[in-house]
């Protein structure tokens, strides 16, 4: 695959990454504004729905590859020195995979209870 596609599609990842946070944080917030949940039992049983669980892993998933490849091209265009760029660059990836994983669990557990 040539520099160019592979820009290209880091480029579309991005866009769609962006569209889809943006449109699930504006149905967050309007669920938030005209039918807030009271209290911890209100939160767990709206996201122990299945729905609103795959929503919000999608979401989660979207914010990681999001923030990956904006993370990874700024590292690839300003950090010159190979050695540093690979070991931030393995240091972000496993960042992001530890938080994927904690989000995935808490949406998990909010099922099992």
């Amino acid at each position: 695959m040539s520099r160019k596609a592979s820009g290209l599609k880091a480029w579309v990842l991005q866009r769609a990454t962006a569209l889809y946070i943006g449109l699930f944080t504006l149905a967050l917030l309007g669920v938030l504004l005209f039918d807030p949940p009271h209290g911890y039992a209100q939160w767990r049983d709206g996201f122990a729905d299945p729905l609103i669980g795959i929503a919000t892993l999608v979401y989660i998933v979207s914010i990681l590859l999001h923030a990956w490849v904006g993370v990874r091209d700024v590292l690839i265009d300003y950090v010159r020195p190979l050695g540093l760029r690979v070991t931030l660059l393995a240091l972000v990836v496993l960042g992001l995979v530890a938080c994927g994983l904690w989000a995935s669990q808490s949406l998990i557990l909010v099922r099992l209870v």
